[in-house]
């Protein structure tokens, strides 16, 4: 905007009432909570703050935004979208339509707590005093209104994951100083979660505030952000319960946390399932890994019984896992014989060509394959991965050795064809035998073009 343009933009703003103002404030604040239009919310803002400040270069931001600052504290239990989720887990985008039921059910509390940080100002202590004070203030709204004493206001909160999210928010935010603290005590990264570290952290949370059944996924859910295998936070439940028995195990209040790897692990194939059926295999080998060795350990460490709930879960894990990886193994060989498959010269067009995403497309799927081979036992697609990548091998070495040799007497109006399937089948050769077979065969395919070349002596 030109200066003319701001200027304007500043008259307007300075013209609204300071009710106005300070709703126009607030609505920007959200927009840029919710992502919306950052950049023209961020611009607007600074000038409303500057007009608002009496003066241009007053543009630093006021106290917090109040939602953020009384929502800061569940950041670590937040996910995106409105899908179902896990125990220790809250939507996202529940928080503002909770805010604004607050707003509206427990408006004298909102306008105290803003007016308790606007007056605090720079003041940090001042500030989170008075958002802990209206933390539990928003608590008891929360179970006032789930009690049944509300009148049936929760379900005018807003959509339904909102209302679904209400108890564990109400929660959370209650335990709120708990859970800080017992996140201080934790390490940054479990790496091992060996039996002395099961006991320091079975020690830290045996405080009654986070032993309830509402807050135990929060502070377990703490828990597995800092383990290297999110998975073994089953090993606090089955150290509860002095066994691995999944009936003991589910009998104590941590048999949560089986519940809870169980929901990451099918969150996980999930997402695999999700991937692989967009072509997308940067991400697969983390994700299979993650799987294989969740899958393993629930398997290893706790006794299920595959006709219990926690059993029958975690063999649909593996057939969504196994039925999404076969159908993908099974396609890869279709795929390198229409790249190499040997046509004859007369159903070759001159303008023939290879396309080389397509063809990084097939090694990216040939090196899922290899790395299915590490994992392919715990996810039950052993034999078809082993047979895929065994067929895969040997049409590859008799294409690679065939395209070679047709390059010493293939038809010149199709030789620049041949050498895109010859320098593609020595692609897929690094992927399945290594460099040193892919150098080899590279060298074999240059001398054959050496000799096609080579000029006829003048006789």
């Amino acid at each position: 905007m030109n200066k003319t343009s701001i200027d304007r933009l500043r008259d307007y703003l300075a013209q609204l009432p300071q009710q106005s103002q300070m709703l126009l404030l607030r609505e920007y604040e959200r927009a840029i909570e919710r992502g919306e239009d950052v950049k023209v919310a961020h611009f607007v803002l600074d000038q409303l703050r500057g007009v608002m400040r009496g003066h241009e270069d007053a543009v630093r931001p006021r106290v917090e935004d109040p939602t953020r600052l009384v929502f800061r504290s569940l950041e670590p239990f937040l996910v995106d979208g409105v899908a179902a989720i896990r125990p220790g887990q809250i939507r996202r985008p529940s928080l503002l339509p909770v805010w604004q039921w607050l707003e509206r059910d427990a408006a004298d509390a909102v306008r105290e707590f803003e007016t308790a940080i606007a007056d605090a100002g720079d003041n940090a202590a001042g500030v989170e005093r008075a958002v802990k004070k209206f933390q539990q203030a928003a608590a008891a709204a929360i179970a006032h209104v789930l009690s049944g004493n509300g009148g049936g206001r929760a379900a005018r909160i807003g959509p339904t994951h909102a209302v679904e999210d209400l108890p564990a928010i109400g929660a959370a935010l209650k335990a709120r100083e708990q859970l800080d603290a017992f996140a201080g005590k934790l390490p940054s990264v479990l790496r091992s979660f060996g039996e002395a570290q099961v006991a320091s952290v079975n020690s830290a949370l045996n405080v009654p505030a986070l032993t309830t059944p509402q807050v135990l996924p929060f502070a377990l859910s703490l828990v597995m952000q800092r383990l290297a295998a999110p998975w073994q936070i089953i090993r606090i439940a089955v150290k509860i319960a002095a066994s691995d028995d999944e009936i003991r195990v589910a009998a104590t209040p941590y048999g949560v946390a089986v519940t809870m790897a169980l929901a990451d692990l099918n969150t996980v194939a999930a997402i695999l399932r999700s991937e692989i059926r967009r072509g997308q295999f940067d991400n697969a080998p983390e994700h299979l890994k993650i799987a294989h060795d969740g899958v393993r350990g629930l398997r290893t460490e706790l006794d299920m019984r595959n006709d219990s709930a926690w059993g029958r879960q975690m063999a649909a894990i593996r057939v969504e896992i196994s039925s999404t990886l076969q159908s993908e193994i099974e396609s890869v060989p279709g795929r390198v014989r229409r790249l190499l498959r040997q046509r004859p010269d007369k159903d070759i067009a001159p303008t023939a060509t290879i396309d080389p995403s397509e063809v990084e497309e097939v090694v990216a799927m040939i090196g899922f394959v290899a790395v299915c081979r590490t994992y392919a036992s715990e996810l039950a697609i052993n034999e078809v991965t082993l047979r895929t990548y065994s067929d895969l091998q040997q049409y590859v070495e008799k294409s690679t050795e065939a395209l070679v040799q047709s390059l010493r007497a293939g038809d010149v109006r199709v030789r620049n064809y041949r050498q895109m399937q010859a320098k593609t089948a020595i692609r897929f050769c690094h992927v399945l035998f290594g460099q040193e077979y892919a150098a080899l065969m590279t060298r074999a395919a240059e001398q054959a073009m050496v000799v096609v070349e080579k000029p006829k002596k003048a006789g």
